[in-house]
């Protein structure tokens, strides 16, 4: 049984110390691909470090996260544009959106950096895997500015939302939803919200080194749990594990435009 992380960020210092063990540890777990999406410039030459040692199994995104948006933004867009228009080894634009949670301060630089990030996903025809945390609203609509553009494709990663949020989502036909570690926790809504969403439209996350499923919580999170979200999704969908393995990779696969 084979499948993908669709987002994890092994490139942090949380990974320094023990990340071939990480990779071995994801691989004997079944994971077959690990999409690693970058926060900003600062996290650059670790992700492509990463990506170049574990070649064909990490790829690596490029995109501005929202937290990082600051008064110097445009200056991280730029270095990030520059990059793009080099030959790359780029999959996907991300993680970029709107994080209304820690800090209010940037609202409109954060809204300015997410809708030139998906002109840039647009114009390079990458996908482009959205963070949202307390801005639903706000990237909904913005995003629905493009949902005629049948080149936006991507990922909601880190879906965590309401049934209403999760057909607003599903409106925009080329997106999968990312799903994590939290549909494990104890308190979590989203196995009922899941049995209204098809499977078709989901792929499965990490966010190592957060949000780490049950059994493991309290833990850093590494790729290898991918398999603990993995039998969740099957109880929930009451299908076999080879079952949603195949389907969440064709569903990746299919996002990250990667060959079958």
């Amino acid at each position: 049984m084979k499948f993908i992380d669709t987002h994890s960020h092994l490139f942090l210092e949380e990974f320094q110390k023990d990340l071939p063990l990480v990779i071995e540890r994801a691989k004997l777990a079944g994971v077959s691909m690990i999409f690693m999406p970058n926060i900003d410039s600062s996290t650059l030459e670790p992700l492509m470090k990463t990506a170049s040692v574990y070649k064909g199994f990490c790829y690596p995104m490029i995109g501005l996260h929202p937290t990082s948006v600051d008064i110097n933004y445009k200056n991280e867009l730029q270095t990030m544009k520059f990059l793009l228009d080099k030959p790359n080894d780029y999959v996907a634009i991300g993680e970029v959106g709107m994080d209304l949670y820690w800090d209010k301060s940037f609202v409109e630089e954060q809204l300015d950096a997410f809708e030139k990030q998906i002109q840039w996903a647009i114009e390079y025809r990458l996908p482009i895997i959205i963070h949202s945390r307390n801005a639903f609203d706000e990237t909904y609509q913005l995003i629905r500015k493009y949902n005629e553009n049948d080149l936006l494709t991507g990922i909601f990663h880190s879906f965590t939302g309401t049934e209403e949020e999760a057909n607003k989502l599903l409106e925009f036909k080329g997106f999968k939803l990312g799903i994590n570690g939290v549909v494990t926790f104890n308190k979590s809504t989203l196995p009922y919200v899941l049995k209204q969403i098809p499977l078709e439209r989901i792929v499965l996350e990490t966010d190592s080194p957060y949000l780490t499923p049950v059994p493991n919580r309290g833990k850093r999170n590494e790729s290898a749990n991918t398999k603990d979200i993995l039998l969740k999704i099957a109880e929930i969908y009451e299908k076999t594990d080879d079952e949603v393995a195949a389907m969440t990779t064709n569903n990746a696969l299919t996002v990250f435009k990667m060959p079958r």
